[in-house]
């Protein structure tokens, strides 16, 4: 019968507890591997997953909304409350992002490449409209386009939350037309004054 089998490293036959303990090493390092391997694994899982939501997914800017039929809604607005609402005639690349009734006011917004545009029709508003509407701002001047004479402000825009930095207006009959923008210049708001001219003069005609 063979004896008990002679360890290496002792040079001698284990001791029971010897045994025991070596067992309890082995068993201990298997379950560490086996968590550090479940470990990896579930890393390598995550970042997979990571990347196909990262690559899969388009990405760029969001799609802008389609711009706003101005004259669509003008007409329906002005059927309701029957009054003439002016419909401005604008560049081609000039974005309308809004356009609507805000109590006594039409206001239509354009997005022109640089900055932007209001365009407001104050209807059957008192005189001093424009000027409370802009934060009580006195004209700085006057300026003739197209025939129409339109009471001129000039503003720093850096100074003024709503970066209003140029506006125009002027009488329609009963109503009164303010065009102002911020971060672009004064001939922006020129052109969407100049829009306006035939149905400034149908409006004033309009008015006995």
């Amino acid at each position: 019968m063979a004896g008990p089998r002679i360890v290496a490293e002792l040079g001698r036959p284990e001791t029971a507890q010897e045994t025991a303990d070596r067992k309890a090493a082995s068993s201990a390092a298997y379950r560490s591997s086996k968590t550090f391997r479940n470990l990896a694994a579930a890393l390598l899982i995550t970042i997979a997953v990571v990347a196909v939501v990262y690559f899969g997914v388009p990405r760029g800017s969001l799609r802008e909304p389609d711009p706003v039929d101005v004259a669509a809604v003008a007409d329906q607005v002005s059927s309701s409350i029957d009054h003439t609402l002016i419909v401005p005639t604008v560049p081609a690349d000039w974005r309308a992002n809004a356009a609507r009734l805000e109590g006594e006011t039409w206001l239509v917004v354009y997005a022109p490449p640089k900055g932007f545009v209001n365009i407001a029709q104050g209807i059957g508003v008192a005189d001093g409209w424009a000027p409370r509407r802009l934060g009580n701002v006195s004209p700085s001047g006057s300026v003739t386009i197209d025939g129409i004479a339109w009471d001129e402000y000039t503003m720093s825009g850096q100074a003024r939350p709503d970066g209003i930095s140029y506006a125009l207006s002027t009488t329609a009959g009963a109503d009164t037309v303010l065009v102002y923008g911020g971060s672009l210049a004064p001939e922006t708001v020129r052109t969407a004054a100049e829009g306006l001219t035939d149905q400034i003069r149908t409006l004033r005609e309009e008015t006995p």
